[in-house]
């Protein structure tokens, strides 16, 4: 067993000493030796001689971190998670199998990059390189791959273009909102979902069956984009779950997908105490172990670029090169459509379209099943894409249209064209490459220019929303795609900064509306963003790391005010007098972040209970707090025939409703309603096995629990529940005054291994919102340097 004091204490050594422990190994494959130098808080400073090389090592070196993560992706991506897990993961690799792309691999690969193929080629040749050192030698091996009694498998090119993990589309909103329409009528969706900039169109067509309409017609799509889930069955007798390890609630509240995004935002030098350009982005994602992002600096001939991204694909995302600094967030971009079709009654392969029938082609494919015998499955495709369901007895078939299955549809990966742009021109036109996801990506140079452009492969329906299903039979199809480098963009602009944060950022000059997605995150992020940006301040690295983190709630400002005049007693009225001078940050240890949060939670669920009607209860699962606050600043549309007294009634019952499940939860004393607790807002991470492992093993694998604060609506963005799931783990703040003076961070740390000094050593100044550099310079690498590698070509 792994003892974490026993990590904690060769971190220490490692990070203490004062000349860095040097190794050499030969390694099959590399042309020129290349040296691996790693640094204090666990990225991999990679130093090669030529491109293959560099990309070759980026591989070996990310492997060699992350090597369980690399299988359970490389399982994902080639839908062969039943050969581990069994029957219950069939659903999940004939989904796979199905969303396969299944275009030309060379074309593909050269789209992300003009020498793509040799760099995807290179990458996975390194990731291969340190999989058979580690079959050569399986004491290597991480505690995962002797838990599950499985071995790693080797990569090829198509595992890295593989889609599975992309932010991919509205499919399941569409469907919901199909739902919602067939069961309450166009008018009452448009008033309980908070659709901008304009009024989407939400008719649906008589051809389709509204009633048939049901979740099972997305079930593979469903089953192949969840997290892969281990039980204890799955492990090996010794290390499977005996007793109640720490089980907090997963999600003890409603989880508003909008509210997960991230924030991203350029300075021009008019803006900064240096005079100096700056960029600062944390995207929010799943906060997971290993984490999400992976760090890297990659140095080579053409080549010096430094930050994070994917551990599984190539490049950097996220960071500078020796030009500029560039960082993203979402921007809604609906690449997905549900086509409904009639079946032939003669010939259920065949669909109807336009004056005829359509065959569907179908690919036969062999899933090998743990357990039993491999299982054969038929993959069906119409015109549109892949076929998720047959409904053979009322005669329709239902596929989904997906922008991402064209050339080009791999998530990230275009940033190899960004990693090497030279300007905002060169960073624009590699913008162009860049189809998913629908991303804001923001540009700071060191020529003192800044810039922002949207991109994401976008559909232009010139007849219809892409928000509720449409017929399959010809009269709905896409005029193509808007050209990215038409989408919205902007360059200096006067006021001096550009920020994004999910929100609706596109002019009211755009023209192109028909290829802009209606829905978007709450605007209190970028409000708050928005506001700090827009003072007279000439702001620091240290400001924009604060603004990161910041805490400070916009929907309180409003809210909190509105409970001054209620007519409360008790408890809930001492609740409230607690409240009224309170400054608004959601601090851990705040015993008014804790009564504000849990009048937020009720406000919302109160909301949902009372106006979403009956029978739409279980589709529309929550409305956003923008529209709830808006109807609560706007009385007249909503509480009865006396407004405002409906309104203070439905204030006072929630904010009595949630004084009421403190006491039930924490007790009767206010001091002990503290924000920040691991009864209330708090991380812990659960390792992919950590459910699963018996008590001896989970304190190894699991983290936490530490306090946190922030919600989805603060910058500091934490997501909306209890236990921390989502927010920004990775994060940089980077001026080009000088590239050394970068910060960031990645938590819990660099590594996926346990057994590793970077597995968790970021985790604990992570939930702290501590920082660390990011150096970039050869000398500033060296004096922090706690290991160097090289390896050498056989």
């Amino acid at each position: 067993m792994y003892s974490k004091a026993l990590f904690g204490l060769l971190s220490v050594v490692l990070i203490s000493c004062k000349s860095s422990p040097s190794e050499q190994r030969v390694v099959e494959g590399l042309q020129e030796p290349v040296e691996i130098i790693r640094d204090q808080w666990g990225i991999n400073h990679i130093y090669a001689e030529n491109e293959h090389d560099l990309f070759f090592a980026q591989g070996y070196a990310a492997a060699r971190d992350r090597l369980f993560q690399f299988e359970v992706w490389r399982r994902q991506a080639t839908g062969t998670v039943a050969e581990i897990l069994g029957e219950r993961a069939l659903k999940r690799d004939t989904g796979t199998r199905l969303f396969k792309f299944r275009g030309d691999l060379q074309q593909e690969m050269g789209h992300y990059h003009e020498r793509g193929s040799e760099i995807i080629t290179a990458y996975t040749e390194g990731v291969n390189a340190y999989i058979e050192e580690v079959l050569r030698d399986t004491t290597l091996l991480p505690i995962e791959f002797r838990m599950l009694d499985i071995l790693p498998q080797k990569w090829t090119p198509d595992v890295v273009i593989s889609r599975h993990q992309g932010l991919l589309g509205n499919i399941g909103a569409e469907l919901e909102i199909g739902r919602a329409v067939n069961t309450i009528g166009e008018e009452a969706v448009r008033d309980l979902y908070w659709f901008h900039p304009k009024t989407p169109d939400l008719e649906i067509d008589p051809a389709v069956d509204a009633s048939l309409l049901r979740d099972h017609i997305l079930e593979l799509y469903y089953a192949y984009r969840r997290p892969v889930r281990f039980l204890p069955e799955d492990l090996l007798p010794q290390y499977r779950k005996r007793g109640s390890a720490y089980q907090p609630d997963l999600e003890p509240t409603p989880v508003d997908s909008l509210s997960i995004g991230s924030n991203n935002w350029v300075l021009s030098g008019s803006k900064t105490s240096d005079g100096h350009t700056l960029m600062a982005n944390d995207p929010h994602r799943t906060i997971a172990v290993p984490s999400l992002r992976y760090m890297a600096h990659l140095v080579a001939p053409g080549w010096n670029v430094i930050g994070g991204g994917e551990p599984e694909i190539p490049g950097i995302s996220i960071g500078h090169n020796e030009y500029g600094a560039w960082g993203l967030t979402v921007f809604s971009t609906d690449g997905e459509d549900l086509y409904v079709y009639d079946l032939n009654p003669e010939n259920l392969e065949e669909y109807k379209y336009k004056d005829g029938w359509e065959s569907m082609k179908t690919i036969r494919e062999t899933i090998p099943v743990k357990g039993m015998e491999a299982a054969e499955v038929e993959l069906r495709y119409t015109r549109h894409g892949p076929v998720t369901y047959v409904d053979s007895i009322n005669l329709k078939a239902y596929a989904v249209r997906c922008a991402w299955l064209e050339p080009g549809g791999s998530p990230y990966l275009a940033s190899l064209r960004m990693d090497q742009a030279r300007n905002w021109e060169e960073f624009r036109e590699a913008c162009n490459y860049s189809h998913i996801p629908g991303e804001n990506m923001v540009w700071a140079d060191r020529d003192g220019h800044i810039g922002w452009q949207a991109v994401g492969i976008a559909p232009v329906r010139r007849n219809f929303s892409g928000l509720v299903p449409v017929p399959g039979d010809g009269r709905y199809e896409w005029d193509g795609y808007l050209p990215i480098i038409e989408k919205p963009h902007e360059a200096d602009p006067d006021r001096g900064f550009i920020a994004t944060a999910n929100q609706n950022v596109t002019p009211d000059t755009y023209e192109h509306w028909d290829a802009i997605g209606y829905e978007w995150s709450d605007p209190y992020r970028g409000d708050r963003i928005e506001k700090v940006l827009s003072t007279d301040t000439l702001f620091t690295l240290e400001d924009m790391t604060a603004l990161q983190v910041d805490y400070l709630s916009l929907p309180a400002r409003t809210l909190v005010p509105m409970l001054s005049g209620l007519d409360l007693d008790g408890l809930a009225a001492r609740a409230r007098d607690r409240l009224l001078p309170w400054d608004f940050r959601l601090l851990p240890e705040s015993v008014e972040a804790g009564i504000y949060v849990a009048f937020e939670k009720e406000l919302r669920e109160k909301a949902a209970r009372e106006f979403i009607p009956e029978r739409a209860q279980g589709i529309i699962e929550d409305i956003q707090l923008k529209r709830v606050v808006d109807w609560l600043l706007d009385p007249y549309s909503r509480f009865g025939p006396r407004p405002e007294a409906g309104r203070d009634r439905f204030i006072e019952e929630a904010f009595t409703a949630g004084v009421e499940s403190l006491r039930i939860s924490l007790g009767d004393d206010l001091e002990n309603w503290r924000y920040g607790q691991k009864q209330y807002k708090h991380t812990y991470i659960y390792h992919p096995l950590g459910r699963s492992v018996n008590e001896s093993w989970s304190d190894s694998l699991n983290l936490g629990p530490l306090p946190r604060g922030g919600n989805g609506y603060t910058p500091g963005s934490t997501g909306n529940n209890d236990r921390q799931s989502s927010g920004a783990s990775f994060r940089m703040v980077v001026t080009t005054e000088d590239w050394d003076r970068a910060l960031g961070t990645n938590g819990p740390g660099q590594s996926g291994d346990p057994a590793s000094p970077f597995y968790d050593n970021l985790f604990k100044p992570w939930a702290e919102d501590r920082y660390f550099p990011v150096y970039y310079s050869r000398d500033k690498i060296d004096s922090v340097a706690v290991e160097k590698l090289r390896i050498n070509p056989r």
